[in-house]
């Protein structure tokens, strides 16, 4: 990875996204690693997670999560996500949160110098070119390792720097069977039934 010391940093985390790509190569994200490594390449200006949840549902067990980093650094950004049924008859979830992502990266980029978004979503290009237009540094975390590769093409040209999920394994990837030590209603077990039930990436 390429930072400078005195750059101002904003990460932008598509919770979905990101536990997809990590599942698919074989760990779970320790969010607490993950904000302390990339704090400790400049200025931690802002850490934003999104994430979707069932507008129906009274208790989502993705809400332990939410409540975690919302008192370690992160601001949570959750979006009503809408059931529906498909053409064949299953029962799919939808919640995108891109333009979500895209206008806080927008309203954030006169404070930052360097923006860094989890996701692999070619939806994110136009944001990528406007924030570069401003004179900013993008880089994206995603993975080329599974297959299919989970970042568009289109993205990983245009990002400034392509930072491979797989590279960062041994930072940020959680102990199994463990817990952050400050906080005992975290269940990463929680987290992945979560999004198993509560989002589908179609």
């Amino acid at each position: 990875m390429q930072f400078y010391p005195t750059e101002r940093i904003a990460l932008f985390i598509d919770g979905v996204k990101l536990y997809y790509a990590a599942r698919n190569l074989g760990f779970d994200i320790d969010y607490k690693k993950l904000h302390t490594l990339f704090k400790d390449q400049g200025v931690m200006i802002r850490a934003y997670y999104y994430t979707a949840l069932l507008e129906d549902q009274e208790y989502s067990p993705l809400r332990p999560l939410i409540d975690w980093l919302d008192y370690n650094g992160f601001t949570v950004v959750t979006k009503p996500a809408k059931e529906y049924t498909d053409s064949t008859g299953k029962r799919r979830v939808k919640g995108d949160i891109a333009i979500d992502l895209a206008v806080d990266a927008l309203d954030l980029c006169d404070n930052v110098d360097h923006l860094v978004i989890f996701s692999g979503d070619g939806d994110l290009c136009p944001l990528i070119a406007a924030a570069q237009r401003r004179g900013k540094r993008i880089s994206v975390v995603s993975t080329i390792k599974t297959s299919p590769q989970m970042i568009s093409d289109d993205l990983r040209r245009i990002t400034d720097q392509f930072i491979e999920l797989d590279s960062l394994r041994s930072k940020i990837a959680r102990a199994p069977s463990t817990r952050h030590d400050d906080d005992d209603d975290y269940d990463d077990d929680e987290h992945v039934e979560a999004v198993r039930t509560t989002v589908s990436r179609g």
